[in-house]
């Protein structure tokens, strides 16, 4: 049910949001935007946000077996007192496991938890979880009970799509909203439009009317490609909130609003990423998982090309250094 202490209730509107991207946004990523905030607790708009963080997804049903149970934490649900307001996203089809599921979540201490009704993967879906429960409203909504019971105070959100095939959100909304989370995502597609067509922020504004009295708070998600496009769709759709995925990827400083970043600070930043994702993954995942974020930073300028070949090369943060200090030449 709906909690009128969360912290959801205490953000600022419209807040911004960091979304669950899996293998993109896990702790290392995180406490790179979580220490590009003002260290002001204020309004984002004071302390470069982001106003609410999500981890990767994580499968209940891994949770629920011991020895994965260890591993999954580790590589998925550790976090930093910095990267607060922080909520655990999960995902599976069993509403008992989500209870279990949401007692850890409890015990790890996180903000809150949040259920993934909304990603396309097809192994996902194949297995009747993610987006594939905007099929089965009953489910979906015995999941967010069980998982309500099993978190006690904590909030519940959902992230979900506008529709599976078909842009079905006036008789899929509600249904969620039965349920009474605290927050409801929705990414303004379909699962069949995947990403392939531009985000429907039409559909969000819809959501808003649907929603409205009902306690839920609306957060739009979808082809925001700057802090200044997220608050331009918050006051268009009238959501409270915003949350961005792809748009984040490379840009540690996206929530400050910063455009312009001096190529000395954005290949430092590299060496600071390298340094914390081995200091938390070392042993347990693998170091080239940092290719994608050198390849999103490092581009735009001559000698990009190059330097990105000799990164790619590099497997450990000290190596990270010295290609980056060797190409900086003193900059």
């Amino acid at each position: 049910m709906t909690n009128m202490t969360s912290f959801w209730d205490k953000l600022p509107k419209p807040f911004f949001a960091l979304a669950p991207l899996y293998d993109v946004t896990d702790f290392a990523f995180r406490e790179m935007i979580a220490r590009r905030r003002s260290p002001s607790l204020e309004a984002s708009a004071h302390r470069g946000g982001p106003d609410v963080m999500f981890t990767e997804f994580v499968s209940v049903d891994g949770l629920y077996h011991e020895k994965a149970r260890a591993k999954l934490t580790k590589l998925h649900l550790g976090f930093s007192e910095i990267q607060r307001p922080i909520v655990a996203q999960l995902w599976g089809t069993k509403p008992e496991l989500f209870f279990q599921a949401a007692r850890l979540v409890r015990e790890l201490d996180f903000n809150g938890v949040d259920v993934n009704m909304g990603c396309p993967d097809k192994k996902v879906v194949a297995a009747g979880a993610g987006a594939a429960l905007i099929k089965n409203p009953t489910l979906a909504q015995e999941i967010i009970t069980a998982t309500q019971e099993g978190i006690g105070d904590l909030p519940i959100s959902v992230k979900t799509r506008i529709g599976y095939e078909r842009d079905t959100l006036d008789a899929w909304l509600p249904k969620l909203l039965e349920a009474k989370p605290a927050a409801v995502t929705v990414h303004a597609r379909t699962v069949k439009e995947m990403s392939k067509v531009p985000a429907d922020w039409q559909a969000v504004r819809r959501a808003v009317v649907i929603a409205e009295g009902s306690g839920t708070l609306i957060v739009g998600n979808g082809d925001i490609n700057s802090l200044a496009m997220a608050k331009q769709r918050a006051a268009e759709s009238g959501a409270d909130g915003v949350m961005i995925g792809r748009g984040v990827f490379g840009g540690y400083w996206f929530f400050t609003g910063r455009t312009e970043i001096p190529l000395a600070e954005r290949l430092q930043a590299l060496v600071e990423h390298a340094e914390i994702f081995e200091a938390n993954f070392a042993g347990i995942k693998n170091f080239a998982m940092l290719r994608k974020h050198f390849a999103a930073v490092v581009q735009g300028f001559a000698g990009a090309k190059d330097l990105r070949m000799k990164l790619m090369r590099a497997e450990s943060a000290a190596a990270v250094r010295e290609v980056i200090n060797s190409a900086s030449g003193g900059e």
